[in-house]
Protein backbone atom coordinates (compact mmCIF):
# COMPACT_ATOMS: atom_id res chain seq x y z
CA UNK A 1 0.00 0.00 0.00
CA UNK A 2 1.28 3.30 -1.03
CA UNK A 3 1.88 5.81 1.96
CA UNK A 4 2.15 9.69 1.82
CA UNK A 5 3.80 12.00 4.40
CA UNK A 6 2.18 15.37 5.02
CA UNK A 7 3.87 17.76 7.81
CA UNK A 8 0.29 19.10 9.44
CA UNK A 9 0.64 21.78 11.35
CA UNK A 10 -1.56 19.95 14.24
CA UNK A 11 -0.55 17.11 14.13
CA UNK A 12 3.37 16.89 13.14
CA UNK A 13 4.57 14.51 10.10
CA UNK A 14 1.64 12.12 9.62
CA UNK A 15 1.74 9.28 7.28
CA UNK A 16 -1.44 8.68 4.78
CA UNK A 17 -2.73 5.48 3.09
CA UNK A 18 -3.07 6.73 -0.41
CA UNK A 19 -6.36 4.27 -0.10
CA UNK A 20 -7.72 6.26 2.52
CA UNK A 21 -7.31 9.87 0.64
CA UNK A 22 -11.29 11.32 0.79
CA UNK A 23 -11.85 13.03 -2.57
CA UNK A 24 -14.45 16.32 -2.41
CA UNK A 25 -14.73 17.20 -6.47
CA UNK A 26 -16.15 20.57 -5.92
CA UNK A 27 -13.95 21.29 -2.61
CA UNK A 28 -15.38 22.21 0.32
CA UNK A 29 -17.47 25.39 1.36
CA UNK A 30 -14.98 28.48 1.38
CA UNK A 31 -12.08 26.70 0.28
CA UNK A 32 -13.28 25.27 -3.38
CA UNK A 33 -9.25 24.40 -4.31
CA UNK A 34 -8.81 21.84 -1.30
CA UNK A 35 -10.02 18.54 -2.87
CA UNK A 36 -8.19 15.86 -0.85
CA UNK A 37 -8.37 15.41 2.82
CA UNK A 38 -7.45 12.39 5.34
CA UNK A 39 -9.62 11.92 8.17
CA UNK A 40 -7.84 11.67 11.09
CA UNK A 41 -8.73 10.61 14.98
CA UNK A 42 -7.17 9.78 18.54
CA UNK A 43 -6.56 6.14 17.55
CA UNK A 44 -6.62 5.66 21.59
CA UNK A 45 -10.40 7.06 21.69
CA UNK A 46 -13.42 5.43 19.81
CA UNK A 47 -14.17 7.44 16.98
CA UNK A 48 -18.25 7.29 16.95
CA UNK A 49 -18.93 10.28 19.86
CA UNK A 50 -15.50 11.82 19.70
CA UNK A 51 -14.09 14.87 17.27
CA UNK A 52 -12.41 13.76 14.34
CA UNK A 53 -10.32 16.22 12.05
CA UNK A 54 -10.72 16.45 8.32
CA UNK A 55 -6.91 17.18 7.37
CA UNK A 56 -6.09 18.81 3.92
CA UNK A 57 -3.21 17.39 2.17
CA UNK A 58 -3.08 20.16 -0.17
CA UNK A 59 -2.65 22.82 2.75
CA UNK A 60 -0.83 21.12 5.64
CA UNK A 61 -1.89 24.35 7.98
CA UNK A 62 -5.57 23.42 7.39
CA UNK A 63 -7.46 21.12 8.90
CA UNK A 64 -11.64 21.10 10.30
CA UNK A 65 -12.41 19.29 13.32
CA UNK A 66 -16.19 16.87 12.62
CA UNK A 67 -18.29 14.92 14.36
CA UNK A 68 -21.15 12.71 13.78
CA UNK A 69 -24.40 15.10 14.01
CA UNK A 70 -26.11 12.07 15.60
CA UNK A 71 -23.59 12.64 18.76
CA UNK A 72 -25.15 15.83 18.95
CA UNK A 73 -28.84 15.09 17.81
CA UNK A 74 -29.72 11.52 17.89
CA UNK A 75 -32.67 12.33 15.06
CA UNK A 76 -30.68 14.46 12.47
CA UNK A 77 -31.92 13.84 9.44
CA UNK A 78 -31.01 16.73 6.97
CA UNK A 79 -33.16 16.44 3.06
CA UNK A 80 -31.09 16.66 1.21
CA UNK A 81 -31.32 17.19 -3.15
CA UNK A 82 -30.67 13.31 -4.41
CA UNK A 83 -29.00 15.31 -7.20
CA UNK A 84 -26.13 17.02 -4.79
CA UNK A 85 -25.73 13.34 -3.88
CA UNK A 86 -25.10 12.03 -7.52
CA UNK A 87 -21.14 12.57 -8.06
CA UNK A 88 -20.07 10.08 -4.50
CA UNK A 89 -21.65 6.98 -6.44
CA UNK A 90 -24.03 4.69 -5.18
CA UNK A 91 -24.99 5.52 -1.30
CA UNK A 92 -26.67 2.98 1.36
CA UNK A 93 -26.75 2.96 5.29
CA UNK A 94 -23.32 0.62 5.40
CA UNK A 95 -21.16 3.08 3.01
CA UNK A 96 -22.59 6.65 3.76
CA UNK A 97 -20.58 8.91 6.51
CA UNK A 98 -21.92 12.11 7.50
CA UNK A 99 -20.17 14.68 9.41
CA UNK A 100 -20.31 18.14 10.42
CA UNK A 101 -17.78 20.57 11.39
CA UNK A 102 -17.12 21.98 14.84
CA UNK A 103 -16.78 25.70 15.51
CA UNK A 104 -13.90 26.05 18.59
CA UNK A 105 -13.86 29.46 19.58
CA UNK A 106 -11.28 30.60 22.10
CA UNK A 107 -14.06 31.23 24.33
CA UNK A 108 -15.20 27.42 24.44
CA UNK A 109 -18.68 28.47 25.66
CA UNK A 110 -19.92 29.60 22.37
CA UNK A 111 -18.48 26.26 20.61
CA UNK A 112 -20.99 25.34 17.70
CA UNK A 113 -21.24 22.83 14.78
CA UNK A 114 -22.75 23.25 11.32
CA UNK A 115 -26.04 21.42 10.71
CA UNK A 116 -26.91 22.89 8.12
CA UNK A 117 -23.90 21.84 5.90
CA UNK A 118 -23.16 18.08 6.46
CA UNK A 119 -20.60 16.29 4.97
CA UNK A 120 -21.38 13.32 2.87
CA UNK A 121 -18.35 10.44 2.31
CA UNK A 122 -18.97 7.26 0.76
CA UNK A 123 -16.56 5.07 2.77
CA UNK A 124 -16.43 2.77 -0.70
CA UNK A 125 -15.16 5.14 -3.00
CA UNK A 126 -13.73 7.91 -1.01
CA UNK A 127 -15.52 10.54 -2.50
CA UNK A 128 -17.44 13.23 -0.94
CA UNK A 129 -19.15 17.01 -0.75
CA UNK A 130 -20.44 19.25 1.73
CA UNK A 131 -23.98 20.13 0.78
CA UNK A 132 -26.41 22.86 2.45
CA UNK A 133 -29.48 20.85 3.53
CA UNK A 134 -32.84 21.68 2.78
CA UNK A 135 -35.42 23.88 4.97
CA UNK A 136 -35.16 26.04 8.14
CA UNK A 137 -34.62 22.97 10.86
CA UNK A 138 -31.10 23.27 10.90
CA UNK A 139 -28.78 26.11 12.22
CA UNK A 140 -25.15 27.01 10.44
CA UNK A 141 -24.12 27.64 14.37
CA UNK A 142 -26.17 25.10 16.84
CA UNK A 143 -24.62 25.70 20.48
CA UNK A 144 -23.15 22.30 21.56
CA UNK A 145 -21.11 23.65 24.84
CA UNK A 146 -23.78 22.79 27.18
CA UNK A 147 -25.02 19.56 25.71
CA UNK A 148 -21.04 18.36 25.54
CA UNK A 149 -20.46 19.73 28.82
CA UNK A 150 -23.77 17.52 30.27
CA UNK A 151 -22.85 14.82 28.46
CA UNK A 152 -19.28 14.31 29.66
CA UNK A 153 -20.41 14.85 33.51
CA UNK A 154 -23.05 12.04 32.85
CA UNK A 155 -20.22 9.61 31.79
Amino acid sequence: MKRMEINTKNFGAINIEEDKIIHFTGGIVGFPELTEFALIHDEEKETKNSIQWLQSMQEPAFAMPVVDPLAILPDYNPQIEDELLKPLGELGADNMLVLITITIPSDLTKMSVNLKGPIIINADNKKACQVIAEGENYSVKYPVYELLKARKAGE
